[in-house]
């Protein structure tokens, strides 16, 4: 791994602090022990919303949550990505804590990166679906809170986590990574590409899967919930260093990432526009500007593909075994 001096906060303390208000309204985000999710934990809670950080169980869970409530007010759910089983008790958790109040935000954070080719206990490629399938279930578990939160209080978001890893490699979205094939989705061999490129078709179909939704929650009738996409650009967020980076190709991507990488804070100005600035639209993405790939997140081009969206939900439907999205 390598070493480095820890880039300087350039943007997010600003941004921050031109946030709304958020007393009265509850945001939940995965993945929030450490990273960006962290960050954006403490932003939420220091900006009076009542926080649901949604994490596995672990020391670093109980830490983290410790480190929000001195901030604010702070809750856990415990939430496995990589586990359907786990998710649904999380979203039955969810309901009967904010069956009144609703949900307004519900941040999908958490990742896994460059991890090798295994199976989760669902038969999906892990990466697959802890950063997507897992959360394509969580909306779905959550929509009538959404709902709920948007009719009292005008709107409700879901913010999806994408990465600029979505382009690298240039490849369409494939239905077979969205398939129950883990451990047979190119294995981890020399090069050591298939990593990566099952990384790479997990952080597109977070994009896809934000259009996708949009589309269909935009067709509902007086649907108020929105759906944004962002992503941090090269940002030391924590993953690297969980990443089984063994070959020369790992050795290299990884360097190049943390060569590049802007702040943590300033890697979740996308997130945090995303999910609290007034005045967004639904299908917006953000995060740094493409060409300079560093920098504030600014409001990004739309990168569409009709067949490919309607493929991730058909498949993911399918895979999560979910027969009425919206709980209608």
């Amino acid at each position: 791994m390598v070493k480095r001096t820890a880039p300087h906060v350039l943007y997010y303390d600003t941004l921050a602090a031109s946030l709304p208000d958020l007393s009265g309204k509850v945001v939940a985000i995965t993945g929030c022990t450490s990273g960006m999710g962290l960050v954006l934990a403490e932003t939420a809670a220091g900006r009076g919303a009542s926080v649901i950080m949604l994490n596995r169980p672990s020391d670093r869970a109980e830490a983290a949550l410790a480190r929000v409530r001195m901030l604010g007010e702070a809750q856990f759910v415990a939430c496995d990505l990589t586990s359907f089983a786990s998710v649904r008790a999380a979203g039955q958790a969810l309901r009967g804590m904010l069956g009144e109040t609703g949900l307004d935000v519900l941040v999908n954070n958490a990742g896994l990166m460059g991890l090798p080719d295994r199976a989760t206990e669902d038969g999906f490629d892990v990466q697959m679906q802890a950063n997507h399938l897992g959360h394509f279930l969580l909306v779905s578990e959550v929509w009538p809170l959404l709902d709920r939160a948007a009719s009292l209080r005008g709107e409700a978001r879901v913010v999806n986590h994408s990465s600029g890893a979505r382009n690298a490699p240039k490849r369409a979205l494939e239905r077979r990574f969205l398939e129950p094939k883990g451990g047979d989705l190119g294995g981890d061999r020399w090069p050591g590409m298939g990593k990566w490129v099952r990384y790479q078709q997990s952080k597109l179909a977070n994009l896809l899967f934000t259009y996708a939704l949009q589309n269909r929650a935009e067709a509902r009738k007086g649907n108020r919930v929105k759906v944004l996409c962002a992503h941090p650009g090269p940002c030391d967020s924590g993953l690297q260093a969980k990443t089984a980076g063994t070959t020369v190709l790992d050795r290299y991507i990884l360097r190049r990432t943390l060569n590049e990488a802007q702040s943590l804070q300033d890697g979740t100005c996308g997130l945090a526009r995303a999910a609290f600035e007034p005045g967004v639209v639904g299908g917006q993405f953000y995060g740094p500007d493409a060409v300079k790939r560093t920098g504030p997140a600014e409001l990004l081009p739309e990168e569409r593909n009709p067949e490919a969206e309607a493929m991730l939900w058909e498949a993911s439907l399918k895979a999560t075994g979910v027969k009425d999205f919206f709980g209608e």
